[in-house]
């Protein structure tokens, strides 16, 4: 998967707007105005941060072996950093899903009636 796909993937997905917050090279997609998925941009190969539970963060580390590590500049526990272009698209899809998921079903009940509104 390269970036482009990453991107329009989760642009596509609800209550999503994307940025740059920290610089020019960091783009960094939220959800409601929460952070779930971040890439830097002149990274090559493509890497992009998401957030993750813990413990399919060591699952997830173990088996993709250098091709998912902790996160770059993040909590080690909660997010990590996948090579995209070197996993197979399905996989990234479903670890993108899972960290929309992880950060939605965090929202406050005023941003979850926010979102629901949406």
């Amino acid at each position: 998967m390269n970036i482009e796909v990453f991107r329009d993937y989760c642009l596509s997905k609800k209550g999503v707007t994307e940025d740059f917050p920290f610089d020019e090279k960091t783009l960094v997609f939220k959800v409601m105005g929460k952070m779930f998925a971040l890439s830097g941009l002149e990274r090559t190969p493509s890497q992009v941060n998401l957030k993750c539970d813990e413990e399919r963060s060591v699952a997830l580390r173990e088996e993709y072996d250098g091709l998912i590590i902790p996160g770059y500049h993040m909590s080690k526990a909660h997010w990590n950093t996948i090579f995209i272009e070197s996993l197979p698209p399905k996989l990234v899809l479903e670890l993108i899903d899972h960290s929309y998921d992880l950060i939605v079903s965090k929202f406050t009940k005023k941003l979850r009636a926010e979102y629901d509104a949406i």
